[in-house]
């Protein structure tokens, strides 16, 4: 552990002790550095309320510094329940609660509400993440805290935290890749013909309803959009019987803070909204995130919240397209399974040799239905690997 001695250690609670010069140098070091690490968007989800102390997200960033540069940094958050993260522990927690014990709060990093790959450990060289690891061991001690949680970082960053004594899990995702497509039709010929003939008969569906869209840039999109938009979002939310997450203060200040990595999709029918989706994107990747709608229209979801988006993708020629959590439905439109991973360590040794060999036999079972998924793969000509 004697790398820390290099850094000075600091636990912040807001980005506004780093600032968004600093914080944005530091994430722009990393090779997948995505928005949604960005000073924007993590200080609007923090500034507005979403993920703060009072909604059970107390951050307590861990940073390392070299006089008044940030070398090295980690997301984190003291943690009171296990909502908005899309890596499921509730077992554990229940596990704990009939044994008489506390497993909140706990330490996690992630990205509030968003299930996004990208780095965790955040560094400028090879020397500081490894000291950010070292700095991390001595915080995730802290008698006060169940156990510590790492949520999709790179398999490069899960590995390295195995070795600093984590245990991996692995899951599923399902992403679409741009094989140079000139146009949607293009994508379309490389499917099977079943899933070829069904994606248009959906398509054909909205059209026939009188349905278009409008792709509104978030540099271009107004204060009345982003309302419209937000009542789509609650209205999905109203439709499981949950809450939102995210408040129109949050949306409008990534509206105003980072419009360039924005798109809403508005569906449109005689000449009122009735459905939108939010994308988030760079030039290389879009990220499918939120969707909804105030009046139902058989295959509306899939148009807005994919088919459009993949329309965009092709014309901006953008290569990927992450569709968030779960969902193996997107197979049948052209995504395929990629895998996922997250790291966890929890201080009691019975209940960590009980999930230690939980997730061993639940590897296995990942495993097996990622190779039954690529035997569904759904475009043509293609061999099981």
């Amino acid at each position: 552990m004697n790398t820390v001695v290099d850094y000075r250690t600091r636990i912040v609670s807001s980005l506004s002790e780093i600032g968004q010069i600093e914080w944005d140098s530091l994430v722009g070091m990393q090779p997948d550095a995505n928005p949604f690490l960005s000073f924007a968007f993590l200080d609007a989800l923090h500034e507005t309320g979403c993920a703060s102390t009072r909604s059970g997200w107390q951050p307590q960033y861990l940073t390392l510094w070299q006089g008044d540069r940030l070398e090295a940094a980690i997301p984190l958050y003291v943690k009171s329940h296990s909502y908005g993260e899309y890596v499921f522990d509730w077992a554990w927690a229940e596990a704990y609660h009939r044994n008489g014990l506390d497993y909140y709060p706990k330490l996690l990093s992630a990205i509030p509400f968003t299930p996004v790959s990208g780095s965790r450990l955040l560094s400028r060289s090879e020397d500081a993440s490894a000291a950010l690891i070292d700095a991390l061991d001595v915080i995730k001690m802290d008698p006060a805290l169940s156990s510590t949680h790492i949520l999709y970082p790179p398999q490069a960053q899960a590995e390295a935290l195995e070795r600093a004594g984590f245990t991996l899990r692995t899951g599923v995702q399902f992403h679409w890749t741009n094989e140079s497509y000139r146009t949607f039709d293009d994508f379309l010929a490389n499917l099977e013909r079943k899933k070829r003939k069904n994606i248009l008969a959906e398509r054909r569906k909205v059209h026939d309803a009188g349905i278009t869209f409008r792709q509104v840039r978030g540099t271009l999109a107004t204060e009345a959009d982003w309302r419209f938009f937000k009542r789509c979002y609650d209205q999905t939310y109203a439709a499981h019987h949950s809450t939102p997450y995210l408040n129109l203060e949050f949306f409008l200040r990534i509206a105003r803070d980072m419009p360039q990595h924005l798109l809403l999709i508005i569906a449109v029918r005689d000449g009122l909204p009735i459905a939108c989706s939010l994308v988030i994107h760079t030039e290389n990747t879009l990220y499918g995130r939120y969707w909804g709608a105030i009046d139902t229209v058989p295959c509306l979801h899939f148009e807005t919240a994919y088919y459009q988006p993949l329309e965009f993708c092709i014309q901006q020629g953008i290569k990927r397209f992450e569709g968030g959590a779960q969902g193996e439905h997107k197979m049948a439109r052209g995504f395929l399974p990629h895998k996922t991973w997250s790291a966890h360590w929890l201080a009691h040794p019975a209940f960590s040799d009980a999930v230690d060999r939980f997730l061993v036999t639940e590897s296995d079972g990942i495993d097996r239905y990622f190779d039954e998924l690529n035997d569904r793969n759904p475009f043509r000509n293609v061999k099981s690997s």
